[in-house]
């Protein structure tokens, strides 16, 4: 499959937190090799950033730590 077919296939999921902001949420789908794809909800035919399973791991680490607080 290309990655352009797993894209339009993936299933894709919004955190349930992001419920009331208007749309400005970004969406995550799992992929193949445990990457994990990242999309903006209102714009669910523009591109995608994918990354790897180390990557995301990587970045909830950081989330769960607070290092991307405001």
């Amino acid at each position: 499959m290309s990655p352009e077919e797993e894209l339009a296939t993936a299933t894709w999921r919004k955190a349930t937190a992001s419920g009331g902001t208007g749309g400005n949420c970004v969406e995550v789908a799992p992929l193949s090799g445990g990457r994990v794809a990242v999309r903006h909800s209102k714009d669910r035919s523009g591109p995608a950033l994918v990354f790897t399973e180390s990557e995301w791991a990587a970045f909830k680490d950081g989330m769960s730590k607070g290092e991307f607080d405001f």
